[in-house]
């Protein structure tokens, strides 16, 4: 009786840990990627103007190229094209990546309170000091005016190689404006990813307003302002707190903007989320990379992870080291678990005994079954824990292969990609496999024929379900369930050649 509660316990806590994973595949994973269509900004909207219909006919100004990406600037100013140039990130067509939409709010683009100054903005062309910028090893500098009249407004703006770039507006009198990083990249959207803006406050704290939630609002000691999707970016920064505007636009998507009236110096950056590159540029920058919920204990895990990878430059062998490292951290418990199966299989006859003796005194057959468990040293929960345990790791990992753009397109033998499925589903075969020798090694004693039946279809279960999951994941299960069968190996060779000790004692 009380063997079979348990037995349902551990039956129960590995199939919950694993339904989890399955509802996030088919409503993450599955859906299509999906562009979502954002509208411009009206009138009424922080009192900027603007209508498409209210823009002079924009042109490109200056090209700037650099060996991973190429910025076009426009004739009123702003950043209206950023390619990346290196092939992983090609579309499905083969064409290199934009992270502009084609929609405003543009990086770059300042709107002014007062609706003539801001009409005049939107209708008068920059000049620029160049036309073209090769950037090798070094920044190199752009200078923008725009001269409105009563008042000229420069960009002062430094490209460096790794998308970064330093803008210094400079007005030639006083007056209110707003500038933007301009609309989160539209690349990488899918039903329950976090994609819309992050505000990070001087005070340490972060407000992440997800598309559709958006609502009017200021904050005023902001130093990180990020428009971001799943694996991109364009953010502002200011080493000074500045105060910053939310709108929201009719699907209720967040818009951005600092607010200021005089000069402002501010450092920018567009492009993947890579972590090492935001750490670069500063380290309040690391907490764009968000990975929705449990964001805390994924990137303590990507630093782990990153480590290894760091030392072996392979990230699918980086995964394998973390397994193993798990592995000694967990092994004490996971060693004890595993005795305590061994022994509980030992006991099952004495157990036995005990049920049918007491099976009408339910608290009698308790007391003896936990007589029996202390004197033989026996757990019957003590699989259960290094399961447990395993779970949040398991997640983490999930997190890292879903948001982390330094796994997408990661190669590992067979597998182009591990932050997608097995093409050839191979690594869900061997994970169901070794999951079904792990079981043959591993200690039991079914009472009902049902549980036997449910334990025995488990890996068939879990090896369909598993087979459209990032191939990242199935890789790190597979190989634990190899060091498990090695584990479970010597224990029972262990436990085998103490049995026959005490009976050649005897």
């Amino acid at each position: 009786m009380m063997e079979r509660d348990n037995l349902r316990r551990i039956i129960l806590a590995t199939v919950i840990s694993f339904i989890f994973f399955f509802v996030y595949d088919y409503f993450v994973l599955q859906p299509s990627m999906k562009q979502n269509t954002q509208k411009e900004v009206t009138k009424k909207e922080i009192k900027k103007p603007v209508n498409s219909e209210d823009l002079i006919k924009t042109e490109t100004l200056v090209k700037v190229e650099a060996k991973d990406y190429e910025i076009r600037v426009d004739s009123l100013g702003r950043i209206s094209s950023f390619t990346l140039k290196q092939n992983k990130f090609n579309t499905q067509k083969g064409k290199h990546l934009e992270l502009i939409p084609p929609k405003l709010p543009k990086p770059l683009e300042i709107r002014f309170e007062d609706e003539n100054l801001n009409k005049k903005a939107f209708s008068t062309k920059v000049t620029v000091d160049k036309n073209y910028i090769k950037l090798d090893n070094k920044p190199k500098k752009l200078t923008i005016t725009q001269n409105l009249g009563e008042l000229v407004v420069k960009k002062i703006i430094t490209f460096y190689p790794n998308g970064r770039y330093d803008v210094i507006v400079k007005l030639s009198k006083n007056a209110k404006y707003f500038i933007t990083p301009g609309l989160r990249p539209e690349v990488a959207i899918d039903q329950l990813t976090i994609h819309g803006a992050l505000i990070k406050k001087a005070d340490n704290t972060l407000e992440i307003i997800e598309d559709g939630d958006a609502e009017l609002k200021t904050i005023n000691n902001a130093l990180v302002v990020s428009g971001f999707d799943r694996y991109y970016t364009t953010l502002l920064f200011s080493k000074k707190p500045v105060a910053v505007e939310v709108v929201a636009d009719k699907e209720k998507n967040p818009l951005i903007f600092i607010k200021n009236d005089k000069d402002l110096n501010l450092i920018g950056y567009i492009g993947p989320k890579y972590v090492d590159t935001l750490r670069s540029i500063d380290p309040n920058l690391v907490e764009v990379v968000q990975y929705g919920v449990g964001t805390f204990f994924a990137r303590n895990l990507f630093l782990v992870l990153d480590f290894l990878y760091k030392i072996s430059a392979n990230w699918g062998v980086a995964i394998i080291l973390l397994v193993i490292l798990v592995r000694l951290v967990l092994f004490p418990l996971t060693f004890k678990g595993m005795v305590s199966m061994y022994k509980l299989k030992e006991l099952a006859p004495k157990m036995k005994e005990i049920q049918e003796r007491y099976k009408k005194d339910p608290q009698k057959l308790q007391m003896h079954m936990m007589k029996l468990y202390k004197e033989h040293g026996a757990n019957p929960l003590g699989g259960c824990l290094p399961l447990l345990l395993q779970i949040p790791i398991f997640y983490g990992i999930y997190k890292l292969l879903l948001y982390s753009i330094e796994l997408k397109g990661a190669h590992f033998l067979w597998i182009k990609d591990l932050s997608v499925m097995d093409p050839f589903f191979i690594l869900p075969v061997l994970m169901g496999v070794t999951m079904y020798l792990h079981q043959k090694l591993t200690p039991t004693n079914f009472q009902d024929p049902m549980q036997e039946k449910i334990f025995k279809f488990l890996p068939v279960i879990f090896t369909i379900m598993m087979a459209t999951f990032p191939a990242g994941l199935v890789l790190y299960w597979t190989i634990n369930n190899i060091l498990s069968i090695l584990q479970q190996v010597i224990i029972n060779k262990v436990m085998e050649s103490k049995k026959l000790l005490k009976k050649a004692k005897k």
